[in-house]
């Protein structure tokens, strides 16, 4: 395909890594000149251009975009009615995406994840999901919702991987400060949390660690008992308020 892509942020550019190998002519835009000479560099079938030429070259457009931002930069620049637009912007409607690209087709929203550049990942996707399977399937997992309200809920319960990293962190900080190799430490708490995770849903993996005195049912219950759950479960709904 003729991909183009507008914004070249941390998402943007991981969705560019992950599908330049699959023989696409990729245009990505200088909003970030450091980004996107990096992508130039690493790819021969990504070029660097400005904003429009980057749509005159394209057939399929991801907007990487701020959403408080993307009015006022698209509104300079001509689409076609024979494009089809992919939008990285969690926060922005499609029904708004589609005002902004008139006269082209606001085809999809889509939220990847930092890992969508080595593959292995899961993506969010609302609208035109064949699109997204098609271009990403083959190495992600694309999760396809069924209406903006669910990608809000999924966009806010999603946020829970930083405080999940946090803790693994922070239990690998008091690892190392018992254990010779503090590396090692850390690779096998990661290796332990996403191998679990990835091999079981939640609900058969709890109760088999629910074991009677284990360590993990005590520190769980230390955890719970200390207001983990309800802390959780307050900062989702105040995501979900937008507080």
């Amino acid at each position: 395909m003729r991909i183009g892509v507008i914004g070249t942020g941390t998402i943007a550019s991981a969705v560019v890594e992950g599908i330049a190998g699959d023989g696409h002519d990729i245009a990505v835009s200088r909003r970030s000149a450091v980004q996107s000479a990096r992508l130039a560099q690493m790819f021969d079938n990504v070029t660097v251009h400005d904003n429009q030429a980057v749509l005159d070259r394209s057939d399929v457009i991801f907007l990487g975009l701020m959403a408080n931002a993307a009015a006022e930069i698209l509104a300079p620049l001509t689409f076609r009615a024979d494009q089809r637009v992919i939008s990285l912007m969690a926060d922005c409607p499609l029904e708004r995406v589609a005002q902004m690209a008139l006269p082209a087709q606001a085809a999809a929203v889509m939220i990847p994840f930092p890992g969508i550049a080595q593959g292995g990942s899961p993506a969010l996707g609302y609208g035109d999901t064949d699109l997204l399977q098609e271009l990403f399937g083959a190495r992600n997992t694309i999760f396809a919702l069924s209406s903006e309200a669910e990608l809000a809920a999924y966009n806010c319960a999603q946020a829970v991987l930083s405080p999940a990293v946090r803790l693994v962190a922070d239990a690998a900080d008091w690892l190392g400060t018992r254990v010779e190799d503090r590396a090692q430490g850390e690779a096998f708490l990661r290796a332990l949390v996403g191998s679990s995770l990835m091999g079981s849903d939640c609900a058969t993996l709890l109760a088999a660690l629910n074991t009677p005195g284990g360590y993990n049912q005590r520190l769980r219950e230390h955890m719970t008992d200390s207001g983990m759950g309800g802390a959780l479960t307050e900062g989702l709904d105040n995501l979900e308020r937008g507080a």
